[in-house]
């Protein structure tokens, strides 16, 4: 796991560079530094009017932001292997897929929990990278934790319990899964300008710095064009659009098709894939329910496992702040919706 600060010190709320947008029919959910929400967002919340106003919450929590490495795994056990232990340990996580990393965001108060876990479950801390490295293979055992306050309801002791309740919990809460008609996706990053910087390999230190002393990023070679094209495809209000800008990376861009071309050569990766997200609303359930990544991502991974399909490497996931989405080729979309459904059916 990668992060900007050490991983026992410091206070969380203000920690990273590292920002997300994300724009879908339940709504927009942003996530983003403490002192711009409190600074930037809230003064234009109190000016709305009453009826508007309402409709736009902010977390009363702050998160802890991690970034997954686990170089050789397939995208479905790279979800699974961070999710499960968390979930376990009764952390409630959001998952942001990206086009170089995944990300996840934890609450600044299960800090001590957290790394108690990832240490239990054999992740090494990487004094290079800054980073938490996951291990190559996954086991179920449940890390012990200590330094926060224990849940409600006890956590499952096992993947198979957690998968039960999380289905339990969502067919409570009436989530219907279900996929936007003519909705396909790619997922991208923005180009740099300098034919030197090589994107497509991750930087083995954050910490370069320019002539003048300042550290540098992607902002350095970021071409501007990108950041009209997303202004102008803001406005056209699309159906779904992601962007994920962090410390270390270029933007990385999860959007509609239909867009692409706003974009012009702005743009690398597999411009050519088709992506079709499963959505889950979310919005009855509070943000610190446990275990809804790894649930459904668990779940799915073992019934289409068995069919001979390469869901294990396909798989990706999207949390928002009412929402999740799980990410998968349009062939693989239609035969996980079909598992899904029976799954969270009341009939």
């Amino acid at each position: 796991m990668r992060r900007n600060e050490s991983p026992m010190s410091h206070d969380y709320a203000d920690l990273s560079d590292d920002d997300s947008l994300s724009n879908e029919a339940e709504g927009l959910s942003i996530d983003n530094k403490h002192g711009w929400a409190k600074n930037v967002f809230e003064p234009v919340i109190k000016r709305l009017p009453p009826n508007a106003s309402k409709l736009v919450t902010i977390s009363k929590d702050t998160y802890l932001i991690l970034s997954v490495i686990s170089a050789g795994m397939d995208a479905g056990s790279r979800v699974m292997d961070l999710t499960s232990p968390l979930a376990l340990a009764g952390v409630p996580i959001f998952f942001i897929t990206t086009y170089y990393s995944d990300f996840i965001l934890v609450p600044s108060k299960d800090r001590q929990t957290v790394v108690q876990v990832l240490l239990a479950r054999n992740f090494e801390f990487d004094k290079d990278e800054s980073a938490y490295v996951s291990p190559s293979a996954m086991s179920h055992v449940r890390g012990k934790s200590q330094g926060s306050e224990p849940p409600s309801t006890p956590p499952p002791s096992t993947v198979a319990e957690l998968q039960v309740r999380t289905f339990e919990l969502l067919k409570k809460r009436n989530v219907v899964p279900y996929i936007s008609p003519y909705l396909s996706l790619v997922q991208c990053s923005g180009r740099g300008l300098s034919p030197l910087v090589d994107y497509s390999r991750r930087p083995a230190s954050g910490r370069h710095q320019s002539g003048n002393g300042h550290r540098r990023s992607w902002l350095d070679n970021v071409d501007t064009k990108l950041y009209t094209s997303l202004i102008s495809v803001l406005a056209k209000q699309p159906r779904f659009l992601s962007i994920t800008l962090a410390q270390e990376d270029p933007p990385s861009l999860l959007l509609d098709r239909e867009y692409l071309s706003v974009f012009g050569d702005s743009l690398v990766g597999d411009t050519e894939g088709d992506l079709v997200p499963i959505f889950l609303d979310l919005v009855n359930l509070p943000l610190e329910a446990t275990g809804i990544v790894s649930g459904v991502a668990g779940k799915l991974i073992s019934e289409m496992g068995m069919e001979d399909t390469d869901i294990s490497s396909e798989l990706s996931y999207l949390s928002t702040a009412q929402a999740g989405a799980v990410i998968l080729s349009s062939k693989q979309s239609m035969r996980a919706l079909e598992v899904l459904k029976p799954l969270l059916s009341k009939e």
